[in-house]
């Protein structure tokens, strides 16, 4: 079962930016997802991982199928959060999605707290059989 872990960069209560941790715990942190990432290879769960640039390099594209796309360049000020990164893994069950989501939310933060990140889980959607012609 396909899954995709979804990292969005958004205020957790309690929780100053990434861009204000002491570097020590930035390295704890990108430690911390580094040994997921490692053991999610080694198990062959990983089907693939990316970390994705700011707001501010997002584009928004409308197209209404006439003439040129509409091009709308970030950030986006009505958005308070945006998607970090994502992890597409594939694993046996459901639980074990939402056990690597769990620990990924529980990854160190400023003094080594869990930063309880909210973490988005969605299963990859199977494709409809196609009719034979």
């Amino acid at each position: 079962m396909k899954y995709m872990l979804m990292l969005h960069y958004a205020e957790v209560p309690g929780v100053p930016p990434i861009s204000e941790w002491p570097a020590e715990d930035v390295r704890a942190h990108m430690a911390a997802m580094d040994a997921i990432h490692a053991e999610l290879s080694e198990r062959g769960e990983l089907v693939g991982a990316e970390g994705l640039t700011g707001p501010e390099a997002a584009k928004l594209v409308t197209h209404d199928g006439t003439g040129a796309p509409v091009v709308t360049d970030g950030p986006f000020p009505e958005s308070k959060e945006f998607l970090a990164g994502f992890w597409l893994i594939d694993v046996d069950s459901e639980e074990r999605a939402i056990e690597i989501a769990a620990r990924t939310s529980a990854a160190p933060g400023m003094d080594g707290r869990p930063v309880g990140q909210q973490i988005e889980l969605r299963p990859v959607m199977d494709a409809p059989p196609i009719p034979e012609l």
